[in-house]
């Protein structure tokens, strides 16, 4: 492990990574459970404007962990549309384009869970995830011994370190907003 090129690398990954032009997309859930669902959804444009921001009525409740963090209510969530709904727009958007993630892993389990108790059948995003939490532990550089990894870094931790003015409001939108700065802050950064 060479922390200083390590973090060299993860500039040039976010530089390649922005001259992609890529979409960012952001989710909020019922939960962390391996039945919870998507109940907000936000994607990006690489200049910021906004394609797609909706609130989802799940199947299942939102546990009142989940609605203490980003303050989304059963009741709120009532009328909004389902994930069968929004889905085919969600696809249109996402095909055949670059999309980063702030815990690409997570929001992308997500997708298929919402899927899965929507009924619908799993494919892939048709998109090309890439994880911006990843890259910003290297870029980072703090070392996890037992993982032998560099350690995750929250959102709120990572917009805190760039001086980044966004806050991160675990709302989709605001979310999606913070971490295409933090991507774009990395880029930034010299060599």
């Amino acid at each position: 492990m060479n922390a200083a090129e390590d973090k060299k690398e993860a500039v040039r990954k976010a530089r390649a990574h922005l001259a992609k032009s890529p979409l960012y997309l952001d989710t909020e859930t019922t939960g962390v459970r391996s039945t919870s669902e998507i109940v907000e959804i936000c994607i990006i444009d690489h200049d910021g404007s906004v394609l797609l921001d909706t609130l989802v009525k799940p199947h299942g409740l939102i546990t009142p962990d989940a609605q203490r963090i980003h303050g989304i209510t059963n009741t709120v969530v009532k009328d909004a549309p389902r994930w069968e709904q929004i889905w085919p727009e969600v696809e249109q958007i996402l095909a055949g384009r670059h999309v980063g993630i702030f815990n690409a892993d997570f929001d992308l389990r997500l997708m298929q869970q919402s899927h899965k108790a929507s009924g619908l059948n799993w494919q892939p995003i048709g998109a090309n995830a890439f994880c911006i939490m990843h890259l910003y532990a290297q870029f980072y550089g703090e070392w996890d011994q037992q993982r032998q990894a560099y350690r995750w870094q929250s959102l709120e931790k990572a917009g805190r370190r760039c001086s980044i003015s966004l806050p991160n409001a675990h709302r989709a939108r605001a979310d999606t907003l913070l971490t295409r700065e933090v991507l774009s802050y990395m880029a930034a950064h010299e060599l």
